[in-house]
């Protein structure tokens, strides 16, 4: 088990890596450069030479991602090229805000999901399931983008019960901040909700056919106990698989909510170094991503060894 975990955990590693090098070509080849966004149209080539001598641009590009991939290995990605702000220093705050708001719709989505996905698998084929089964795949199909924009619509202008974009600060309370993000919370909890509900119910599904669930039924178990105390433990598995990917989603999949929203969080923070062309924010935010996503993927992978004894066991 301890060397799964370890081979888990170098795999992780590894991906990294790899990603980090895909995220330092990826900006390499955007069209422009900072220089010219920061000096604007009326720069002359002289000074558009000299300002790329200063931010480092005219070095190979093999040098400036050995140099970048060392300082993050220090806890150190750099300064920003437009404002010349340290990158850490404006990054962590911004991402405290995308935990807080990734856990918020976590709270509610992931009991949500699970609990109707377990109510569906118990009432299969009835209308409660057939209903649940329409409902996900019309919220699979709909963007987020879409999504937010109706929930202002209805919920800030039409109802005016929330403001429509989520500005929060450190000043603000709990209770406040928790006000102020429920639509971009909302918006993320009706995305992955219906992922998880649909994984959820089919994955008890798949062990009603199993010989043991036949033999529960014939002592005179209801469908419902049969359900709770003998096919939820065996599809613990990949409903924590689908709910971890799902979890990772929400952190990840928040650049276009938190844009939508104006919500101050690392999304938006990339979004704007997009804009303006500022590689090391970008490689910055795309590592940061990529870390948590394969994070909660290894820690799902080990939550569904852990729950199921088969697969820790080679092939």
């Amino acid at each position: 088990m301890l060397r799964l975990i370890a081979t888990r955990f170098a795999l992780g590693l590894l991906t990294l890596l790899a990603v980090s090098v895909l995220i330092f070509i990826c900006t390499q080849i955007l069209p422009g450069d900072v220089a010219s966004a920061v000096l604007g149209q009326q720069a002359t080539p002289e000074s558009l030479k000299v300002f790329r001598a200063e931010l480092g641009l005219d070095k190979p590009a093999y040098l400036r991602y050995l140099q970048w991939l060392l300082g993050v290995l220090h806890g150190d990605f750099g300064k920003s090229l437009t404002n010349g702000r340290v990158i850490i220093d404006e990054l962590a705050p911004r991402f405290i805000n995308t935990l807080f708001l990734a856990s918020y719709a976590a709270v509610i989505a992931v009991p949500l999901a699970v609990g109707l996905g377990i109510l569906s698998a118990i009432r299969e084929g009835r209308l409660t399931d057939r209903l649940a089964n329409i409902l996900t795949l019309i919220a699979i199909s709909v963007p987020e983008f879409f999504v937010a924009y109706i929930l202002i619509i209805v919920f800030a202008i039409k109802l005016a019960w929330f403001p429509s974009l989520a500005t929060v600060d450190s000043d603000m309370g709990l209770g406040m901040r928790t006000y102020v993000a429920f639509l971009p919370a909302l918006t993320l909890t009706l995305v992955v909700m219906a992922h998880m509900l649909r994984m959820t119910r089919n994955s008890v599904l798949s062990i009603m056919s199993t010989p043991y669930i036949e033999m529960a039924f014939l002592k005179g178990l209801t469908r419902s106990r049969v359900v709770a105390w003998h096919a939820l433990p065996n599809a613990l598995g990949p409903i924590v698989s689908v709910v971890a990917l799902n979890l990772a989603y929400l952190v990840v999949g928040v650049v276009v909510v938190e844009n939508v929203f104006v919500y101050p969080g690392v999304g938006q923070y990339m979004v704007d170094a997009v804009a303006k062309r500022d590689v090391p924010v970008i490689q910055a935010c795309g590592l940061v991503f990529a870390a948590v996503f394969v994070t909660l993927n290894t820690v799902a992978d080990i939550l569904a060894m852990l729950a199921n004894p088969r697969l820790r066991r080679r092939r």
